[in-house]
């Protein structure tokens, strides 16, 4: 098993040039499988995980979350990249507080949204949410300076989806420290491109849920790393619910025709 330094240096070997698919586990067994099919990086979902816990997303606590992603870091062979929502603060210091003891749990890498966690005002203000990265930054310094720090805007997924602000986000928050960028909900070729091209050097992070891109495509636009957030998760639930609805609705047991064999389970938990 590397260690955390060792994991932390090759997730940021990974951030320097190609492109890689990052995806999300919730549990122990997700990421065994998950990394037996040979991804070089995974990341914690704090939707996956907080569905898992019988909670929406947003509902878990910090002292749990860290917990969780601690858990995920020791169980990896691989960097593990930690969704730290907002910080679980509003204020630079409380933010920097969580981080440093996010940087304790062994993670290779996180990210600070600027979500305020209220729909009515989205976003922080500019000011503060540079702030908010900026503490973020100072945290991980103060504790070695290895693990990597993503800043997110997070407009386009809660009402706000203006690019101009998001990349004039995006750039502030590298000029703060993140060592990358990441804008959930961005999704067309124009806006991915016109993201990379702003905030270049720095690497970008790409969220893809159902699309006619291909892995392919997306590196051909310049991002570097591709996350699929809880859409894993969201996949396993779906298989749940068609399942059951089949058995409660129709009577028949048919959905189980696409269950995982068993045996193949438990070959990749070895």
């Amino acid at each position: 098993m590397p260690t955390p330094a060792e994991k932390r240096a090759t997730f940021r070997r990974l951030h320097e040039s190609g492109c890689f698919v990052i995806p999300n586990p919730w549990d122990i067994g997700t990421v065994k499988y998950l990394q037996s099919m040979g991804f070089k990086a995974l990341a914690t979902t704090s939707a996956g995980f907080a569905w898992s816990r019988g909670l929406g997303d947003g509902g878990v606590t910090r002292d749990v979350m860290l917990a969780h992603i601690a858990e995920l870091s020791a169980a990896a062979d691989v960097p593990m990249n930690a969704d730290f929502e907002g910080g679980y603060a509003h204020e630079p210091a409380g933010v920097a507080e969580s981080v440093r003891l996010c940087c304790a749990t062994g993670v290779s890498g996180l990210s600070i949204e600027d979500y305020t966690g209220d729909r009515a005002k989205a976003l922080y203000d500019f000011d503060m949410a540079v702030a908010r990265v900026k503490a973020a930054r100072e945290a991980i310094d103060k504790a070695g300076g290895d693990v990597l720090l993503t800043g997110r805007s997070e407009g386009f997924i809660r009402g706000l989806p203006d690019l101009d602000e998001t990349i004039r986000r995006l750039k502030a928050y590298a000029a703060a420290g993140a060592d990358c960028l990441y804008s959930p909900g961005i999704s067309t070729r124009e806006q991915i491109a016109a993201v990379v091209k702003a905030v270049a050097p720095k690497p970008v992070n790409l969220l893809v849920g159902p699309t006619d891109l291909t892995v392919a495509d997306i590196a051909g636009l310049g991002v570097r790393r591709i996350s699929i957030g809880g859409a894993l998760a969201r996949a396993a639930w779906g298989g749940v619910m068609r399942t059951m609805k089949l058995i409660s609705e129709a009577g028949s047991f048919k959905g189980f025709a696409d269950a995982a064999p068993g045996a193949e389970i438990m070959k990749a938990l070895k």
